[in-house]
């Protein structure tokens, strides 16, 4: 009697009315009388199988009911569910559902009892508070208000992709992770307002911000879900720097076995699953990274950029790091870019076609404090340099990478001078720093022919080397002979300044004389607006000292031919008692000038031709 109840037959044939027949029947079933009923049906899902009876199944399922009802002449027995999301597992919940067992809904289970609930078609239209609709309440009234359930229920999303996205199980997750961080930072930043000495609002600075904990919880996420989720906050307005310390420490996760990827025994790599999951790290964070300047360390960035060469990321991926970094070079340091070489043997030990890509980005790069107006005096179409401070730090950066990558014995000429090249003049006030690299490439490379180490050596204005490293340079034997005759030049030049500068500043022609030795390392020091003036101001003064040089040049050629004129027309003692006349009439004109002018020295010149012409006069 029993049996005949329950099966799909009786059912039918009833046609009970009340549905708290069947709540009865799940309670029943719940204190244990079915026991002694044999399962009618038999569900198989991937390898597993479950003995079942139909009516609680058919109750609560429109997929079950409606195989059943296809094969009701046959008197069907077996279903198999191969597709079914979330395996044996999650339809082993579902059927409890069925039969009336308790259990707990948990972020851990939501998901798969969503999608489940979807595929077996266990819905409203055919039983109230069926186990779809349970799953999405707990889901929007619990889950999506809590981030660290949200990011728990992604996580069970990977396995049920594209069914989780279909039913925007994903998708409303991921809203609201970026809702709820984005309202906590929003919320931090009023609570970090505060007023300063002067009365004015500003916001106080913090180490770390308190509404970032959410980076920790990202971490586990994986990568196709994590990229979703950053750009979900990018466009809620996360702010850049939290957005690029999730990046980091997301990397510093995933990226972890990037130093066993290369066996350099082998030179082969090893463990192409791993280094495919790390690719694609690398070139996901690359392509989340903020647009904002100082988003990330640039320390970061070098380590992308060491490992998307390391990988053989794309090409782009590798491109858009390369400006980014040129973009900031100026707060690199020499160890983040000594880029090793992942090349065949034989190469570079550092990658110096990386660096001089960066190194070109730099230039190349807008500067915003660029004044438009100065800009009318150079070409319109010529790159924008970068500021002065910024180029001083870069040139001294590039001097000790050159010094570094000399004693390699692989570094071809070209090489090292496109490195060395890439600096404008300007840009190195001492050139100290470029010849100690020079002379350890000499040193390391001594079969260069002369041709070769001219072409160094032009690279260094020797006029720009400090006294120490004129010194040594004048008498290192690796150098040409032409650059030893140079430093020697360039140094008798020193010393003939610093003793003009000791006869005190009554005598205008070593002031002079040490500016214009001096021009050189002055003019370096500045941009190519600024050096643009300077020459300017100095060409009015070249200008004005040689118009001086000309009126003095005059006035000793009348001298002269004067002088001429007296030898010729006068023997030996006529010219003595002549010259001692002059004499006698320049000390008599002194002493009457210098009754009436307080400061002779102002009309010297005019003066000394005054006294040639009546001297002239006299001996005519």
């Amino acid at each position: 009697m029993v049996r005949f109840m329950f099966s799909h037959t009786s059912f039918y044939a009833f046609n009970f009315p009340c549905l708290a027949f069947v709540f009865l029947l799940d309670k029943l079933l719940l204190e244990g009388i079915f026991r002694d009923v044999p399962s009618d049906i038999t569900i198989e899902v991937n390898g597993g199988a479950f003995s079942l009876h139909k009516f609680p199944l058919v109750s609560r399922s429109g997929r079950i009911r409606r195989i059943v009802a296809e094969n009701r002449d046959d008197d069907i027995s077996r279903v198999v569910l191969n597709n079914l999301p979330g395996g044996a597992e999650c339809f082993e919940l579902a059927a409890k559902f069925c039969y009336g067992i308790n259990f707990e809904i948990t972020s851990t289970n939501v998901a798969q009892l969503c999608c489940v609930s979807d595929y077996l078609e266990m819905t409203e239209d055919f039983s109230k508070d069926n186990l779809g609709s349970r799953a999405e309440e707990y889901l929007e009234s619990v889950v999506c208000k809590n981030l660290e359930m949200c990011v728990e229920v992604l996580q069970q999303c990977e396995s049920l992709l594209p069914l989780a996205d279909e039913l925007k199980v994903v998708i409303r997750c991921i809203d609201a992770i970026a809702s709820k961080a984005c309202a906590e930072q929003i919320a931090s930043s009023f609570s970090r307002l505060e007023y300063s000495s002067s009365g004015r609002l500003h916001m106080s600075r913090q180490a770390k911000c308190d509404s970032d904990w959410w980076i920790e919880d990202l971490s586990v996420l994986r990568i196709d879900m994590y990229q979703r989720v950053i750009s979900a906050m990018k466009c809620r307005g996360v702010r850049p720097e939290s957005i690029g310390a999730s990046l980091v420490n997301y990397a510093q996760k995933e990226l972890t076995k990037k130093s066993s990827l290369w066996n350099p025994s082998s030179q082969t790599k090893i463990d192409s699953e791993s280094s495919l999951h790390e690719k694609l790290v690398v070139e996901t964070i690359v392509s989340l990274l903020p647009v904002e300047k100082l988003a990330v360390p640039i320390n970061f960035l070098f380590g992308l950029l060491r490992s998307a060469v390391m990988l053989d990321c794309t090409v782009a991926s590798r491109l858009d790091l390369e400006r980014r970094i040129g973009s900031q070079l100026d707060v690199a340091t020499l160890d983040d870019i000594l880029i090793p070489s992942f090349r065949h043997a034989g190469d570079t030990l550092f990658d110096v076609d990386t660096v001089h890509r960066i190194l070109v980005n730099f230039f190349q790069q807008d500067d915003s404090d660029e004044d438009p107006e100065d800009a009318s005096f150079f070409e319109s179409d010529s790159p924008r340099s970068p500021s002065q401070t910024a180029l001083v730090k870069v040139s001294k950066l590039v001097d000790n990478y050159l010094a570094e990558i000399a004693p390699d014995a692989n570094l071809k000429l070209s090489k090292f001078l496109v490195i060395a090249e890439t600096l404008p003049a300007h840009a190195r006030t001492v050139h100290d720093a470029l010849y100690r690299a020079i002379d350890i490439y000499l040193k390391a490379h001594q079969g260069l022919s002369d041709l070769d180490k001219k072409k160094l050596c032009r690279l260094i204005d020797f006029q720009k080397l400090s006294q120490e490293a004129g010194a040594h340079a004048a008498q290192n034997e690796r150098l040409p002979l032409q650059s030893i005759v140079q430093v020697l030049y360039f140094e008798q030049l020193r010393l003939r300044n610093s003793l003009s500068c000791s006869f005190g500043e009554d005598d205008p022609k070593p002031i002079h004389q040490s500016w214009r030795i001096s021009s050189g390392a002055l003019s370096a020091a500045m941009s190519p607006r600024d050096n643009y003036a300077s020459l300017r101001r100095e060409n009015r003064e070249l200008k004005l000292e040689l118009a001086r040089l000309r009126m003095r040049l005059n006035d000793l050629e009348r001298e002269h031919a004067c002088m001429k004129r007296d030898m010729a027309k006068s023997g030996s003692r006529k010219f003595m008692s002549s010259f001692s006349k002059k004499i006698g009439k320049l000390s008599l004109f002194g002493h009457s000038s210098s009754r009436g002018s307080t400061s002779p020295s102002k009309n010297s010149h005019r003066t000394d031709s005054k006294v040639i012409e009546r001297t002239c006069a006299s001996t005519e």
